[in-house]
This record gives C-alpha cells, sequence and structure tokens, in this order.
C-alpha cells in the first residue's frame, strides 16, 4: 500500500480536485492506497472538506493541528501515522501532479529507498540560495540541486524517521541526512491552482535558519575563522605601526590593531564556547548512533529497530 501525505493550510479550495485526480492516477496505476491530509490549523473549511472527503472514501484521513505549527510539523505528523509500504508526501496546491508518482514508484521498485521529484526548472532566488548552502557549506550534495519537496520514502525510511523526535529541523534535510539509496525524478512543478501559499519570508528565513544549525556547526566556525584572521591583521598593523614610529599614523594604527586584536580574540573565544555547546546540543539531540538499512536472516533485535 502507498500512502499520500499531504501538509494542508487554508487548501479548502484544492482538496477536492487533489482527491479526484489521486483516484484517477490510482484507477490507472492500480494499487492500494491511502491519503493522509494533515490540516495545519486552517482559518477556512479545509477540515470540512476533508471530513467530506472521508465519508465518501474511506481511504482518506484527515489529521487536525490544535494549533498553526508549519508545514514541516505537519509533514512529520502525516509521515508518523503513514501505514504504507512507502509514502509519498505532495502539496495540496496540485503544483506536484499525482502523475508523477508512477516515476517515482518505478524508482522505489528499482531499489531506491529514497526518491526525489526535482525540479527541472530553477526556483525563486530565496529558494536557490537555500539549497545552495545546503549542498555547498552543510554538506548535503544528495539533496537537488533545484531543490525537491516533492518525496517519495520507503517503509525502512518511515521507521528510522521516527526514532527523531527534534523538533526545530527540516524534514526535508532530515531526510537527505539519513542517507539510505537516494534517487531522483525529475518534472514540471506546476502553478498553483487555488489559494495564497503559506511559505511568507519570515518563515522561509527560519526554515534555513534551522536546517543550518541542525546539521552543521558552520557558523561556528566561521566566527573562529574570522577570529584569527582579525587577530592576523592586528599584528601585521602592530608591525607597520612600530616601523612608522613616532608618526601620527602610527598612534592610529596602534589603535586599529588593539581594536582588531581584542575582537579577534573575543571571536576565537566565542567559537570555542560555541563548539563545547554544540557538542552538548548534539548530545541533547539524542540521535542514533546509526541505522540499519537493511537485514538478512533472524535478526529479532535488529528486526524491532527496522520494522
Amino acid at each position: 500500500m502507498l500512502s499520500i501525505v499531504t501538509p494542508a493550510f487554508n487548501e479548502a479550495a484544492n482538496l477536492e480536485a487533489l482527491h479526484a485526480r489521486l483516484v484517477r492516477f490510482f484507477e490507472q496505476a492500480g494499487g492500494d492506497w491511502e491519503w493522509i491530509v494533515v490540516d495545519d490549523h486552517s482559518r477556512d473549511e479545509t477540515f470540512g472538506v476533508i471530513e467530506r472527503l472521508a465519508r465518501l472514501d474511506s481511504r482518506v484521513r484527515g489529521l487536525r493541528l490544535a494549533r498553526n505549527s508549519g508545514s514541516h510539523v505537519a509533514i512529520t505528523c502525516g509521515l508518523h501515522h503513514a501505514q504504507g509500504d512507502a509514502a509519498v508526501m505532495m502539496a495540496a496546491d496540485l503544483q506536484d501532479p499525482p502523475e508523477t508518482i508512477e516515476a517515482m514508484i518505478a524508482a522505489w521498485r528499482g531499489g531506491a529507498q529514497i526518491v526525489w521529484a526535482a525540479r527541472r526548472t530553477p526556483p525563486s532566488a530565496l529558494s536557490a540560495f537555500y539549497y545552495f548552502v545546503m549542498r555547498k557549506f552543510v554538506g548535503m550534495t544528495d539533496m537537488p540541486a533545484h531543490g525537491a519537496d516533492f518525496f517519495l520514502v520507503d517503509r525502512v525510511v518511515l521507521d528510522a524517521f521516527r526514532r527523531f523526535p527534534e523538533r526545530n529541523v527540516s524534514v526535508l534535510a532530515l531526510i537527505t541526512w539519513l542517507g539510505f539509496r537516494q534517487a531522483s525524478v525529475e518534472y514540471d512543478k506546476q502553478p498553483r491552482a487555488a489559494g495564497q501559499s503559506g511559505w511568507t519570508l519570515g518563515r522561509r528565513v527560519r526554515l534555513l535558519v534551522d536546517s543550518v544549525t541542525a546539521f552543521s556547526d558552520l557558523p561556528i566556525r566561521l566566527c573562529g575563522y574570522a577570529g584569527v584572521l582579525l587577530i592576523a591583521l592586528a599584528v601585521i598593523l602592530g608591525v607597520v605601526a612600530v616601523v612608522m614610529l613616532p608618526s601620527v599614523g602610527a598612534v592610529l594604527l596602534f589603535l586599529l590593531s588593539a581594536m582588531f586584536g581584542l575582537t579577534g580574540i573575543q571571536l576565537v573565544a566565542l567559537s570555542i564556547v560555541g563548539e563545547y555547546m554544540w557538542r552538548a546540543l548534539d548530545e541533547s539531540r539524542r540521535r542514533p548512533h546509526y541505522l540499519i538499512e537493511r537485514i538478512a536472516g533472524r535478526h529479532p533485535a535488529a528486526r524491532a529497530s527496522v520494522v
């Protein structure tokens, strides 16, 4: 069975159309499926539409969050409740064509455990910057260059994902970080069918901060590098000031040298403290030391960790 997980915030105008397209797709593709729609505490009739669809179609399940918590919390909720052999996360606004699922299923049956539906066309400048930072600085090279928020994950990956209780984290970055066998298929992202996106600039910036701080200590290290650079500059200015004595310019260079030196020492000290705090944070997350991808033979303890 395939689980379709859809986070929804003020998507009452789109859900019935998306349901109809899912029904048509699975009538042609075959197979059992379920649709889990997580209402992120919408202000419109989103959950009313979900209830109506659930009465008409037993494959539809709805969950409404008690407060607006953001799409990544809604996605997490949906993935935790998915009962299928694999789960597909797709948006409610019809920008992700259900027909793309066929290629994703083919890649999954070919052995991939995580299948990204990667956009053919470049995203917006802010989104492109986010994916550039994640790939080049955080080190998640498996993340598609043009981004992918439409994906399929195997049951093994779903069970591994459940072992991560942390809150302030990007679901997409976490799934990329998990590892396993990853593949991608390309598709053309469609225009939004109706309504407005809930992705404000503030939420995009917060996602970038959460994604970087959850998986990398790069900002702390940059403070240390900047501190060392300022200390080196202070030493150079100090040497030049000694050469220029007793001119007035030498006094100014001494002041600049002292200012740069003190600032550099502070940044280095901050980075040292930050390194200790990062390690304490990393331990407090309680992330598992390892994840089992596959097992062979009779291993009850190992099987319990992945099934």
